[in-house]
C-alpha cells in the first residue's frame, strides 16, 4: 500500500535562511547522502544540495560512549539509547519552484519551519543540472566542502542522465569557466567524478 505523502519524507526543516536550510532526519541514521539533491515540501519548493549530515546525542551534556557491541545487539538490549540521538542534514539552496518550473536563484523567502523534505525527482534533478550554474552557489557558499560536494552532485546528475557522456562534458566545460585559474584543482574533481 503507498503511504501518504508525509509518510514518504526524508527529512523536517529546523532552521533555514534563502542559502541553506537544516532538517532532522526522519529516521536516526536515515538522512540522504551526501550530495543529494532534495527539495522542501512547501507549495513554492526549495531545491538543496545535501552538505553536511550528523547523528548526535539530543542532552547537551552527554556524548555516546561506546558498548562494544553491534548496533542491533545495543537495540535488542537497550533501545533507550537511541531515543537520545538524531539525526540532521543541512543542504545548500541551489533554486526554487516557480510557475515555470524549477529554476536555478535563490528563492525569495527561505523554505518553512516544519516543512518536510524529500528527494528530488530524476526530472527535477534534469531541470536543476541542465547547464553548469549550480556548480557556482557551491563554489560560492560558506562552510561547503566544495571540491567533494560538485563531484557528488556531478555524478548524481550523470546518473539521472544515464551515464551520458556529452553531457558529462559539458559540464566539464562549466566546470573550467568557474575555476579557470586553478587548473590543478579542476583536473583533480574531473578526475575523481569519473572513477
Amino acid at each position: 500500500m503507498v503511504g501518504t505523502v508525509v509518510d514518504q519524507h526524508i527529512g523536517e526543516v529546523i532552521e533555514s535562511s534563502t542559502s541553506q536550510f537544516l532538517a532532522e532526519s526522519r529516521e536516526l541514521n536515515g538522512a540522504p547522502p551526501f550530495g543529494s539533491f532534495v527539495k522542501t515540501g512547501s507549495e513554492s519548493a526549495v531545491y538543496g544540495l545535501v552538505f553536511n549530515v550528523c547523528t548526535y546525542s539530543i542532552e547537551p551534556n552527554r556524548r555516546p560512549t561506546a558498548y562494544g557491541k553491534t548496533e542491533h545487539e545495543l537495540r535488542m538490549e537497550q533501545p533507550q539509547i537511541f531515543e537520545l540521538l538524531k539525526t540532521e542534514f543541512e543542504a545548500v539552496v541551489i533554486g526554487h519552484q516557480d510557475e515555470k518550473g524549477p529554476q536555478q536563484v535563490l528563492p525569495p523567502q527561505p523554505p518553512h519551519i516544519h516543512s518536510f523534505v524529500f528527494p528530488c525527482t530524476e526530472a527535477e534533478i534534469k531541470a536543476l543540472t541542465d547547464n553548469g550554474d549550480f556548480m557556482r552557489c557551491i563554489l560560492n557558499g560558506c562552510r561547503l566542502p566544495s571540491d567533494d560536494l560538485i563531484i557528488a552532485s556531478v555524478r548524481n546528475a550523470w546518473r539521472a542522465r544515464a551515464f551520458d557522456m556529452p553531457y558529462l562534458v559539458s559540464l566539464g566545460k562549466d566546470l573550467c569557466r568557474l575555476i579557470r585559474d586553478d587548473y590543478d584543482r579542476l583536473s583533480s574533481i574531473m578526475r575523481r567524478v569519473s572513477q
